[in-house]
């Protein structure tokens, strides 16, 4: 029994270092007298960087930890260190605004803390009640995190929206997984599988795979459980949007993948039409709804559904190119999305923020550096070559081409080259609109996040074999 905890203790060891971490974070911020903000944050990121560390080199192979409840894979390692690097990123973004905007609270890192150890716990899940534990534990902080500016009408809106919204998914999530244990008698992906092999796929399953689908659906915020996501991106404090968009999307789809491949793999015919069905629907959204927005993060909101659709293309193949697709894929949409709010936390004049697109009219004449790294990251959404979000869609939409899914890929094609309408709609303000009011100066942190993801899409090319090897390793894991 003595060996058996242990091992799950090494098992788990980066979750159980960043949550005594975490703990030690907020009991130094409590009994602190004076303003702990700043050390928080700085302990924060520290935390983050040896977690991340742990979990690189915390051993090799496929360990599982309580009973099979918990599994560490390639997969997991690699979307886990991605969770931690959005994390600690956002993190750093949020500090000079926060301080301006007066809404410094040292619990937001730790806020950031804990719901990365969800992720990390999602990203594991190898069954349903573990999976559902991770889900709870990163949503519940999220929850407070998007209603943080507790004297911003709008902040709070986006925190009860979320709130109600996100108890509903959870209770469709609930009920699908207890019709998946009624009908096969276990909450484990390997039992569930089993059974699934040998039992066959009655309705109940199928009703149970659909409502647990739906509550992962709306973690990711595809169509049609995506309402909550243009209000909330557009309601929280730009860097709280940056982290949505970010690190919980990474561990959300992660968990999409591995729910879908580990225990329902034997019956991929089965939920593939309902992930079709979601994929097409999220990426014709995406890309048409937000043609006609004006507030960039509601375009982005819009952009991010869209984004979860292509994803979804991988993930629709049912094979091991499909997930390595996935993971290619949520690495480049992960620096391109911090990026892309590096740029939008840039967008503040006397000391306001201003998110009207037209608001960036003219940039190119008052801030070149700034402009380019947008219009690129730009560029990059819509799927240009030879930047790295090109890569990105080509991969997932090779994988649905060698599963047979060609009006799938031509659909994603398709709604490619409509969102690039909106994405070249605010390179052509930048560029070729008269001159706004010149943005206030760069804090040194969102310059150094905004360049260097500029500087990943535009020489990915040059080191993008490794990565494809790491993804192609993270998906084989899988099977």
């Amino acid at each position: 029994m003595w060996l058996l905890q242990q091992a799950d203790a090494v098992a788990v060891l980066p979750e159980i270092v960043l949550a005594i971490l975490a703990m030690a974070l907020l009991m130094f911020g409590v009994f602190r007298k004076d303003d702990a903000s700043d050390s928080v944050t700085i302990g924060a990121l520290l935390s983050l960087g040896l977690v991340a560390v742990l979990v690189i080199w915390g051993g090799e192979g496929r360990e599982t930890a309580f009973k099979g409840a918990f599994i560490v894979d390639t997969f997991a390692r690699v979307m886990k260190v991605l969770a931690l690097f959005g994390s600690a990123v956002a993190i750093a973004l949020s500090v000079n605004f926060m301080k301006r905007d007066g809404s410094q609270r040292f619990e937001y890192p730790i806020l950031i803390l804990l719901a990365t150890i969800g992720m990390m716990m999602m990203i594991s899940a190898n069954n349903l009640i573990s999976l559902y534990m991770g889900l709870e534990l990163q949503s519940l902080s999220l929850y407070v995190l998007a209603a943080i500016n507790r004297d911003s009408a709008r902040a709070s809106e986006a925190g009860l929206k979320y709130f109600v919204l996100g108890a509903l998914s959870s209770g469709m999530l609930l009920y699908g997984s207890s019709l998946v244990y009624g009908f096969t008698g276990s909450t484990a992906f390997p039992q569930i599988a089993e059974a699934l092999s040998t039992q066959g796929v009655g309705v109940g399953i199928i009703f149970g795979l659909v409502f647990v689908i739906a509550g992962l659906a709306f973690k990711i915020s595809a169509v049609p459980f995506h309402m909550w996501t243009p209000d909330v991106y557009e309601g929280a404090p730009t860097p709280v949007t940056a982290f949505f968009a970010a690190a919980p999307k990474v561990a959300a789809a992660a968990l999409f993948v591995r729910t879908m491949v580990s225990p329902f793999g034997n019956i991929t015919p089965d939920w593939q039409q309902i992930v079709i069905f979601v994929s097409i629907a999220s990426m014709a959204l995406g890309a048409f709804a937000a043609i006609g927005q004006n507030n960039i993060k509601r375009l982005l909101a819009y952009s991010s559904i869209g984004n979860m659709g292509y994803a979804l293309v991988g993930l629709a193949a049912g094979t091991k190119e499909g997930v390595q697709g996935v993971v290619v894929y949520m690495m480049i949409y992960l620096i391109m999305t911090l990026g892309t709010f590096a740029c939008v936390l840039a967008m503040r004049r006397r000391g306001h923020m201003v998110e009207q697109i037209s608001d960036l009219a003219g940039l190119a004449r008052n801030n070149k550096g700034l402009a380019f790294v947008f219009a690129m990251l730009m560029f990059s959404l819509a799927g240009i070559p030879p930047l790295a979000g090109f890569f990105a869609k080509y991969f997932v939409f090779l994988a649905a081409v060698q599963a047979g899914l060609y009006t799938l890929a031509i659909i994603g094609v398709v709604t490619s080259v409509v969102g690039a309408f909106y994405y070249l709609r605010i390179v052509k303000i930048i560029y070729f609109d008269e001159p706004a009011e010149t943005f206030d100066t760069m804090d040194a942190e969102v310059r150094l996040v905004a360049y260097a993801s500029g500087a990943f899409i535009l020489l990915f090319v040059f080191f993008a074999n490794p990565l494809i090897e790491l993804a192609a390793q993270a998906a084989q894991s899988l099977y």
